[in-house]
C-alpha cells in the first residue's frame, strides 16, 4: 500500500494540469440605438441608406424585413432591425 501512495499523487498532479479553464467571456456587444435612425422612415433601403442606418445607430449588423419576411427570434443588441412595407418604404427602425 505504501508504494502505491506516490503514484497516486503523482497521477493527481499529472490529471490536474489536463484540467481546462473557464473560457473568457466574449466583449460586450455594441448596444443599437434606434433613435439615431428616424430619418430613414420613408426611404428606400438601399445599400447606402442601410450602411447609414447602422453606424446611425451604433449597431454592428442590420436586416431588412418585409411583412412577410422570416425572421430569427433571437434578440442581438448589436442588430437593427429595418421594417419595409410592401412598397419597399422603411416604415420603421428597432433593435435586436
Amino acid at each position: 500500500m505504501r508504494p502505491m501512495f506516490p503514484l497516486v499523487l503523482c497521477a493527481t498532479g499529472l490529471l490536474s494540469a489536463c484540467a481546462t479553464t473557464a473560457p473568457t467571456p466574449p466583449p460586450q456587444a455594441a448596444a443599437c440605438n434606434a433613435q439615431g435612425a428616424h430619418w430613414a422612415v420613408g426611404h428606400a433601403p438601399d445599400a447606402a441608406t442601410v450602411d447609414r442606418i447602422v453606424s446611425d445607430t451604433g449597431s454592428r449588423s442590420s436586416r431588412v424585413l418585409a411583412p412577410t419576411s422570416p425572421a430569427t427570434a433571437d434578440y442581438r443588441p448589436d442588430r437593427v432591425s429595418i421594417m419595409v412595407n410592401e412598397r419597399g418604404a422603411i416604415t420603421g427602425i428597432k433593435c435586436g
